[in-house]
């Protein structure tokens, strides 16, 4: 359960999971608060989504979940590790080692095959890779006979793919994903949430997916609510029927 009541114990044994994260921007008259003491805790093995009206700060709860930014007070955690004791070096190994990323915006390096996208991380960090999950992960995704093409040469939903393929390749805790089918059409959309469902049921992954649509949620098996930059509910086994009526309530 979110928020205040959330136990330590269950935080700290989560995937993922902030205590009492406050996180503001600015100072003095000029600062926001974009995260307001909260608790919750990710799961293990389940694909969770974050959802709330625009500004509620669900995507500065992801980022700093994510190792992306630091807190203003409080503790964010991955697995049992608190990252406020990490330095900037081991928060770098830690985010290329024990997360993936998936952005609304693909970031994929457009002087490289999708292949050598998908590797990258494996070839920076000079580890070789296991090519049977490779080839698991490419035919799961459907880019056998995309791997040799740049990201100019794919359709979005192909390089959404590319970009779920490198998320996974390092066989992490726990994949973020930003909004990943902002910047799809709907048919591309419902097949990068279909995969990344599938990383969930079939591969035991983590996932925890801010998204601002109610049809993306109704793939997630959780969704917790924001508004104000603190939690205000959460859903199990969420609908896009259910979750339009809670937004609705939230004035979104």
């Amino acid at each position: 359960m979110a928020g205040p009541d959330v136990a330590a114990e269950t935080i700290l044994t989560a995937a993922s999971s902030a205590l009492q994260a406050v996180k503001d921007f600015g100072e003095g008259d000029t600062r926001v608060r974009a995260l307001n003491g909260i608790d919750v805790a990710f799961e293990t093995g389940r694909f969770s989504s974050i959802m709330g009206p625009s500004g509620s700060g669900k995507s500065t709860l992801l980022h700093c979940l994510a190792a992306l930014e630091p807190l203003t007070s409080g503790r964010a955690f991955i697995g049992g590790t608190d990252l406020s004791e990490l330095n900037d070096a081991e928060l770098t190994v830690l985010r290329r080692d024990r997360i993936g990323f998936v952005f609304q915006t693909f970031n994929l390096v457009p002087t490289l095959s999708a292949e050598k996208n998908i590797t990258l991380q494996r070839r920076l960090a000079r580890d070789t890779v296991d090519q049977g999950w490779f080839d698991t992960v490419i035919d799961s995704l459907q880019l056998r006979d995309r791997l040799h093409h740049r990201p100019s040469e794919l359709s979005g939903g192909q390089q959404q793919r590319v970009a779920v393929a490198r998320a996974l390749i390092n066989r992490p805790e726990i994949i973020f994903a930003d909004e990943p089918t902002g910047n799809l059409d709907s048919s591309s959309g419902h097949e990068v949430l279909g995969f990344l469902r599938r990383a969930v049921d079939d591969f035991r992954q983590t996932v925890v997916m801010v998204t601002h649509d109610p049809v993306a949620t109704g793939y997630a098996d959780r969704v917790v609510f924001l508004e104000d930059g603190a939690i205000v509910d959460e859903m199990q086994d969420p609908t896009t029927s259910r979750v339009l009526d809670k937004l609705g309530q939230l004035g979104s």
